[in-house]
């Protein structure tokens, strides 16, 4: 994982090594594969060097079809799809040694006007500078070290927002530059982080429990307003099913005026790996 925001967005700012064509590198990890995260914003950020800066991504759409090797380059290959009076889209192929890894399709927007309602910001979370650090709180939880928890996500500040496990704030740890590309492929990143565990807390299990495989099979996120990713965002999750050995997750983010900046939707691998049969009912 990135070790700090700063490699975070050097991760992001893809080599172009021909036309539409882009390399990802990969950070310093000990990990055995590559953070979903991260392959949903280098996507994102190869879709978005091919699309007019006046379109802004609306949604994105992705399948995890291998793990990714964390030793080799990833390389994009954004394909122009279409491009519209208001909307561009794109399909991007995400490959490791000739395979694909990753497919991702997004679509992008003219700004508009247009109708406007959203669901309420929830009410009930504790403010985020009285909220609880996330790695202290699995610490507790799963026995494996703060530091540890820390070095995974130190491009990232998170925090347990309520007492259900289901809510955080989250948010680049540090400033980032006014380009609302660079945001997106952030928040990107970030979906992926906990949205999993969601589909694991009605079995009193949490991510990194060595009991559970897991991994991301696939992705989807709506923007619906402009946002900071460096300023702290709400993650309000939950878990309608899992099943088959399969976790069903959503999400919404909330900036702190309360605005729903973006939804998240994602289907998860959480094979169990020795529970005990009463847990697998």
């Amino acid at each position: 994982m990135p070790e700090s925001l700063e490699d975070l967005v050097e991760l992001l700012d893809l080599e172009m090594i021909d036309v539409d064509l882009f390399r990802g590198r990969q950070p310093d990890t000990s990990m055995q594969r590559v953070f979903g995260g991260q392959v949903l914003g280098q996507a994102l950020a190869a879709a978005s060097r091919t699309v007019d800066p006046e379109r802004v991504v609306h949604s994105l759409h992705g399948y995890f079809l291998r793990a990714g090797d964390t030793s080799v380059p990833i390389v994009y290959r954004p394909e122009p799809t279409r491009d519209g009076g208001s909307f561009s889209s794109r399909r991007v192929v995400a490959s490791q040694n000739g395979k694909p890894i990753f497919y991702m399709s997004a679509s992008f927007q003219r700004p508009e006007p247009g109708l406007d309602h959203q669901d309420p910001m929830p009410d009930d979370v504790v403010p985020p500078e009285e909220a609880p650090r996330l790695a202290t709180v699995l610490e507790a939880r799963s026995g494996r070290p703060a530091a540890d928890w820390d070095r995974e996500w130190a491009a990232l500040d998170v925090r347990l927002a309520g007492v259900t496990g289901r809510q955080f704030w989250i948010r680049a740890a540090g400033k980032l530059p006014d380009d609302p590309a660079l945001h997106a492929c952030v928040l990107a990143y970030a979906s992926d982080l906990t949205l999993l565990g969601a589909s694991l807390l009605p079995h009193g299990i949490v991510i990194g429990d060595r009991r559970i495989q897991p991994a991301s099979l696939d992705h989807a996120l709506w923007f619906h307003r402009p946002f900071r990713a460096d300023e702290w965002l709400l993650y309000d999750q939950s878990s309608p099913s899992a099943s088959g050995a399969r976790g069903f997750a959503t999400g919404r983010l909330y900036a702190q005026t309360g605005a729903l900046i973006a939804s998240v939707a994602q289907e998860g691998l959480i094979r169990p790996v020795g529970l005990d049969s009463d847990l697998l009912t």
